[in-house]
């Protein structure tokens, strides 16, 4: 097979069979170069790689300083990768089958508390005096901050959400998430709200997109949320280095699961494949455990005199 050692048909079957987004594929593509250059010096290719060649590279990774995480996602690359050549028959062996994965660093997610995600919302608001453009910076920010909190959009998801997203009385946000799965996800009043008046005062933008942005043919990037975010939580009086669209997905499941949501309901609002991405929440759960025994458990607040006697 040519095409630098199977590299571009694998690349090409990711993005037919399983609609991987450009990003992944960009990153699968750097994986890749990473291991053929570790190969090259042990004198192999991608296509006549050994289990030991790929151990080294591994090593290499993580002699460079890269991050379990990172070295366990770029693994998980390589083995794909490898499933596709024994699949296609380019090997008949697979040297990626025993290679141990990294143990992954624990790390909870960064959430915000339930009283500076209302302040957030409440900075959306433009004085009276101020120009038009800063009144519909102001709603952008608000409808934008409205749906992340409201559904736990990924800002991949927000940005491509189209014009008509909730035109008329819906009450449900259609959203195509990672590998094109499709979802549900109810709404708040407040963000129907949010998000018309901003479809009210863009209308004569004539763009396909509910966010879009210097050029309305095109979606607004992640850099200019980025910036609206930045100046919101300024006006918020929070360090906008705690924040991120990413914060803002965290704090809705948090907060949900904190309410007594349901796990595998917040794993479909949420679009994970595997609801073992979703079960890092459960540290929530495991907080109110602990405040709920100290609170009421009859030897809670007497545990050290027993331990006396």
């Amino acid at each position: 097979m040519s095409g630098a050692g199977g590299v571009e048909f694998f690349l090409e079957m990711q993005a037919a069979e399983r609609a991987a987004a450009p990003n992944t594929l960009a990153a699968y593509q750097s994986d890749l170069e990473s291991c053929a250059q570790s190969l090259l010096r042990v004198g192999q290719t991608l296509q006549t790689a050994s289990a030991d060649g790929l151990r080294d590279w591994l090593a290499d990774l993580s002699a460079q300083g890269q991050s379990r995480r990172t070295v366990a996602r770029r693994l998980s690359c390589i083995r794909q990768f490898y499933l596709f050549l024994l699949r296609e028959g380019i090997r008949t062996d697979n040297p990626a089958e025993h290679l141990d994965s990294p143990q992954a660093e624990q790390s909870l997610p960064r959430f915000l508390s339930e009283s500076e995600v209302l302040a957030l919302l409440d900075a959306c608001v433009a004085p009276p005096d101020a120009s038009a453009a800063k009144k519909r910076r102001a709603l952008v920010a608000r409808a934008a901050l409205e749906l992340l909190y409201a559904s736990g959009l990924r800002i991949s998801e927000l940005l491509v959400l189209p014009r008509q997203a909730l035109a008329g009385e819906q009450r449900m946000l259609s959203v195509r998430g990672k590998g094109g799965r499709e979802r549900l996800v109810p709404l708040s009043e407040s963000a129907r709200q949010a998000v018309q008046a901003l479809v009210q005062v863009d209308r004569a933008l004539n763009s396909p997109y509910l966010f879009p942005g210097r050029e309305p043919t095109r979606a607004m990037t992640r850099q200019a949320f980025d910036r609206i975010l930045h100046d919101v939580g300024l006006k918020a009086g929070l360090d906008p280095a705690r924040l991120s669209p990413h914060v803002l997905r965290h704090s809705f499941a948090t907060h949900l699961l904190a309410h007594g949501a349901d796990l595998r309901a917040l794993q479909m609002l949420l679009g994970h494949a595997d609801i073992a991405t979703t079960q890092i929440y459960t540290h929530v759960q495991t907080e109110r455990l602990k405040q709920a025994v100290a609170q009421h458990h009859p030897l809670a607040t007497s545990q050290s005199d027993l331990c006396d006697d």
